[in-house]
């Protein structure tokens, strides 16, 4: 039997200095808070041993716990998160990440916390055009120089999160992960928005792993308009009840809507013979038969609008492409989002196995059941703090902060009379 102690991290409170932001959980009645790295707020890179031994000691003023150092997503480049990652193709790459993480368990080792959290980041173009190499193993291996950097004697545990379209994206895959290492200082860093989008019976899937779980994080999602990027191939398969597909085509870089409801190519030139062949058949053996409409891409509008945010989290998610290949369709899906004019598609931009758009959301705002969660989890054997994490609510930091306490509170404590 286990018990979830309710906690939020930092990353969701960066227009707050950082002292701040821990007094700010502290009064909101949260046990736990979570060091997020930031470049501005919280800079490894920019703190000695004499900042952290400051740190510590406003915490100590405080009845809020440290609770786990997040060695943060958008660190390096913010407009690419996760890049480079732990599975990188060139060493020096690998390298940045792995200071990163060991950063965060010299934090940790200096504040007192017992956990550091990372993801293993994305498939990228640069493994596409490296088949030989194994990402996996490089992730590995990289986990494992990481894991070097604790003492035998220390009470620190690294943690892999698994998230939507990594190469660890569900959480058997973080099993499987856990016994490659194979080291008891290696476990499970469950976030239950990830699961709500990458697993079929999220709340089953819960069940099998809360004895491998240390750590949680918590938001709320809702179903969205799946919609995936490929590149073109000639005999290019397309299930449409997974996903609607964007096909972009090198040559041209073109981009094909292939969507039961509006097909759409956006072009800037009117295709050859052979590439209006080619777009019917591909239309033909996805099962489209509606009207194909064409949009010229110049004419799209490709500056910012309030879509930005929904549209920059899905975009990162699609692994195997390229940056360029990705930020040129982003006017395409801004377009189809109606970020100038009536709005194609009217539910929010997800690339998940289950539809579920990978945004994390206020809980309660969303449709996740975090009263089965939180049992499920305690009832297997679940202990540990459990994390707000609502880095897209930092503007409305105090709304997120109040009503996720508010909403999650009965959840924890019933979890624990259950367990």
């Amino acid at each position: 039997m286990g018990a979830i102690q309710l906690s939020y991290s930092t990353f969701g409170l960066t227009r707050l200095g950082f002292l701040d932001a821990l007094d700010a959980v502290d009064r909101a009645g949260y046990d736990g808070v979570e060091i997020a790295f930031h470049r501005d707020q919280f800079n490894p890179f920019n703190l000695d041993d004499e900042d952290l031994k400051q740190v510590r000691r406003h915490l100590d003023g405080l009845r809020v716990q440290p609770a786990c150092v997040a060695t943060a997503s958008h660190f390096f480049t913010p407009s690419r998160p996760h890049e480079p990652s732990l599975m990188a193709i060139e060493r020096a790459a690998r390298k940045r990440r792995i200071d990163l993480v060991k950063r965060g368990i010299h934090v940790a080792r200096q504040l007192g916390v017992p956990l550091v959290t990372f993801g293993s980041g994305f498939v990228r173009d640069e493994h596409v055009a490296h088949p030989r190499i194994d990402p996996g193993e490089l992730l590995a291996d990289s986990i494992r120089e990481c894991l070097r950097a604790i003492r035998d004697d220390e009470d620190i545990t690294l943690l892999i999160e698994p998230e939507p379209g990594m190469h660890v994206e569900t959480l058997a895959q973080g099993l499987a992960l856990m016994r490659q290492v194979g080291s008891p200082k290696f476990k499970l860093h469950v976030d239950l928005c990830h699961a709500y989008c990458s697993e079929s019976n999220y709340v089953a899937a819960l069940a099998q792993v809360a004895p491998y779980a240390r750590y949680l994080h918590i938001s709320d999602a809702r179903a969205g308009y799946n919609l995936r990027i490929v590149q073109d191939a000639e005999e290019l398969a397309i299930d449409l009840d997974d996903a609607s597909v964007l096909v972009h085509f090198p040559d041209t870089a073109d981009y094909l809507l292939v969507d039961r409801r509006h097909p759409i190519h956006f072009r800037e030139e009117a295709p050859s013979r052979a590439r209006q062949a080619h777009i019917d058949a591909l239309l033909a053996r996805a099962g489209v038969t509606g009207l194909l409409a064409t949009v010229d891409y110049a004419s799209l509008h490709a500056g910012s609008s309030p879509l930005d945010d929904e549209i920059f989290t899905w975009a990162i998610s699609v692994p195997g492409l390229s940056y360029d290949v990705l930020e040129r369709a982003w006017p395409v899906v801004a377009y189809l989002r109606g970020a100038k004019g009536r709005p194609r598609v009217d539910r929010m931009l997800a690339n998940t196995r289950t539809g579920i758009a990978h945004f994390h959301e206020i809980p309660g705002e969303g449709t996740l059941d975090f009263a089965a969660s939180f049992k499920t989890l305690t009832a297997h054997g679940f202990t540990g703090y459990g994390s707000v994490e609502l880095y897209h609510h930092v503007e409305s930091w105090e709304r997120a902060l109040a009503r996720s306490y508010r909403h999650l509170a009965p959840f924890a404590a019933a979890a624990r009379v259950a367990a």
